[in-house]
């Protein structure tokens, strides 16, 4: 095991009423180390969140803690906490005390208490709060509350489990900031759950992509982004055109019956595989330098770009630019060898990548459905 390793599951499989929650799932997480779980509502993450803390046992595995096996292990007996969406705290107590809360039952002396309660209250920014009410604080503050009592008793590890799912947008930027700030500053491993794309994005070291119980992808931020594995990671972390493709040897992609040079290699002779375009990597150009062509179907102002929908051959491409277009415009599209991303055929193919049905206000509803669904 190397010796970074603080968190090792091996073959983890879970069943809920004879449905597969985790299937075999395999993971090493590293000391001092920001991961995020990430995926849909009922991909398995809160449920591997749960596992880790010793709330749920799973069927099959085992759950290696600093090298040794914790299976079995009560929560209260593992050196982890957690910090739940809804804060849990305990409204008959001030700040002071529901901070204090796990330090009593260690019974540490008085004065490490108060000295501990003050330099956690420091580290969340609440200082001179320690006599408040919880019932008078504010959401953020009350988030801040929950964080300070759980690093109180120095765990090795802190779970957060959609800890700013609650919070407003600008609210839950101004916390993603701070909380990455506290892991920095303390070097313990944070252990984070969501199903908000950009929120895994700027705050992680590494994201676990999950759908279906299974890993889809593990990487930094910027290899997810950049070089997806499959159309479901490619779909789920931004925006993504995907469409069918035929690698006719190492650096040679043919999309719509046309070829072009692309940077990938190692595939098998005429492969049919999936091709992932981010919208931004698409540029708009004169006819002479036209690669695809295309009729714009929609354009919708973002504030510093343009969203433009593109028919292309009856597949719908997304391109954000900031060249103005109007419907009905036909425009010449351009892309760079390198913004072509091969990924292998997988039992996503076809799910994805086409804007046909794009709708912004369905998109809005299916993600307050699934905090619905996860809240329940």
């Amino acid at each position: 095991m190397e010796n970074n390793v603080i968190i090792d599951l091996k073959g983890i499989s879970i069943a809920f009423d004879g449905e597969t929650i985790l299937d075999n799932l395999n993971l090493s997480i590293h000391d001092g180390e920001f991961i995020t779980f990430l995926g849909p509502s009922g991909c398995g993450k809160t449920t591997t969140l749960r596992i880790i803390a010793g709330f749920l046992e799973p069927d099959k595995g085992e759950v290696i803690f600093d090298g040794k096996k914790i299976n079995g292990v009560p929560p209260h007996k593992r050196n982890v906490n957690t910090v739940f969406q809804r804060y849990a705290l305990f409204p008959n107590l001030n700040v002071y005390e529901n901070v204090a809360f796990g330090l009593r039952l260690r019974k540490l002396p008085e004065k490490k208490i108060k000295e501990k309660v003050h330099e956690m209250l420091a580290l969340v920014n609440l200082k001179g709060f320690s006599k408040r009410h919880i019932s008078s604080l504010s959401g953020g503050q009350q988030q801040r509350v929950a964080i300070a009592r759980s690093l109180a008793v120095d765990p090795k590890v802190l779970l957060l489990d959609e800890p700013l799912g609650a919070l407003d947008l600008k609210l839950r930027k101004d916390m993603q900031q701070e909380l990455k700030a506290i892991q920095k500053r303390l070097g313990i491993t944070f252990i984070y759950v969501t199903h908000d794309q950009e929120e895994a994005l700027s705050m992680s070291d590494t994201i676990v992509v999950m759908d279906e119980g299974k890993i889809q992808q593990i990487g930094t931020p910027i290899d997810i982004y950049n070089e997806p594995e499959n159309a479901f990671v490619a779909d789920f972390i931004g925006e993504s055109n995907i469409v069918d493709g035929i690698m006719h040897s190492d650096r040679l992609i043919e999309i719509d019956g046309k070829k072009f040079e692309c940077v990938d290699k190692g595939f098998s002779k005429d492969e049919k595989v999936d091709v992932v375009v981010r919208p931004e990597d698409i540029d708009i150009v004169p006819l002479e330098r036209s690669m695809l062509t295309g009729t714009v179907t929609s354009v919708t102002f973002k504030g510093i770009f343009y969203e433009i929908i593109v028919d292309i051959d009856n597949f719908k491409w997304m391109i954000q630019t900031t060249d103005q277009q109007a419907v009905g415009d036909v425009i010449s599209l351009y892309i760079e060898p390198d913004a072509f991303h091969i990924m292998k055929k997988s039992k996503y193919s076809g799910l994805f990548g086409d804007y046909s049905s794009f709708s912004e206000e369905f998109d809005e509803m299916s993600d307050v459905n699934a905090v619905a669904d996860e809240n329940a």
